[in-house]
């Protein structure tokens, strides 16, 4: 029996929703209802499946992201995407590692939803134009004008330089040790002198409402975590395409994410919401 091509294309379709909406709990309801939409569907009848389901699930998630903006508009303190447990392999496809980075999801937010569709399907899954134009309802035209805007506000706060995934997993590594042994003169040492702590609580439990900036207050709030937590640890594990950590706060664990410049840290993601905390146990199948 020749597999339902749903089941074929379902990394590619919860990578596309995951990647639009930032939310696995949300990627996971689009790909319920893209499935409910193609069980309708007469198959002998579809020419491209791939190009099909994308377009199914591309709309999906355009309504589901319209609907999520008032919500994340009243979140309690920052909002960050829900960090994947992802196997070393995805780091081996630079190109989608970046596309699902923390990072990257962050900067996705700060664009509108068409805007935020057209370039994951453009430069992530390298669509053409006339495919995107029917996924979210527009001229091809449009599309265009829209990726270039979208590419050029991207490209103007993601981060400057890409590092080797050997670089980043020393850096990680070095900033995991300082983190768990608490020495301040070595997190002072693996942090650039701008670097930014950006914490995601949702108002479930403790953390900074507001991002903090610059190495010695960041220093001294993650040194004082050693002292002052019990049950206190840090250990490496793959997050999202790349080297990141998993920290436990007296049996609570807490998801870190690192941007890496000129071998040092320059932006330190740290998720502590539980409710973002479920795929931490499970790699995520991702695909392109």
């Amino acid at each position: 029996m020749t597999a339902d091509p749903f089941v074929t294309h379902r990394s590619l379709l919860f990578t596309v929703a995951y990647e639009m909406l930032g939310s696995a709990a949300d990627a996971e309801d689009v790909l319920q209802e893209s499935w409910l939409r193609w069980a309708d569907v007469d198959h002998s009848q579809v020419r491209d499946p791939r190009a099909y389901l994308v377009r199914i699930a591309t709309r999906q998630a355009l309504n589901r992201l319209r609907t999520l903006s008032r919500s994340r508009e009243e979140y309690v303190g920052e909002w960050l995407p829900e960090p994947l447990l992802t196997s070393p392999d995805v780091a081996e496809d630079i190109e989608l590692a970046e596309s699902v980075s923390i990072a990257m999801l962050t900067v996705l937010e700060t664009l509108g939803p068409t805007e935020r569709a057209v370039f994951v399907l453009r430069e992530v899954f390298e669509m053409p134009y006339g495919e995107i134009a029917e996924a979210v309802g527009k001229s091809a035209a449009a599309v265009r004008q829209i990726a270039r805007r979208s590419r050029e506000h991207v490209a103007a706060r993601r981060p400057r330089a890409r590092v080797s995934r050997s670089e980043q997993q020393a850096v990680v590594e070095r900033f995991l040790f300082a983190l768990r042994t608490g020495q301040l003169q070595e997190l002072l040492d693996v942090m650039a002198p701008d670097v930014v702590v950006i914490a995601d609580g949702g108002g479930v439990v403790a953390a900074a409402l507001a991002p903090i900036h610059g190495v010695e207050p960041v220093a001294k709030l993650l040194a004082r975590a050693k002292r002052v937590v019990a049950g206190f640890d840090a250990t490496a594990v793959w997050l999202n395409g790349a080297p990141a950590g998993r920290i436990e706060f007296d049996g609570e664990p807490a998801a870190v994410s690192l941007v890496v410049e000129n071998g040092r840290v320059t932006r330190i993601y740290v998720v502590r919401n539980p409710r973002k905390l479920t795929r931490l146990d499970e790699p995520a199948e991702l695909a392109r």
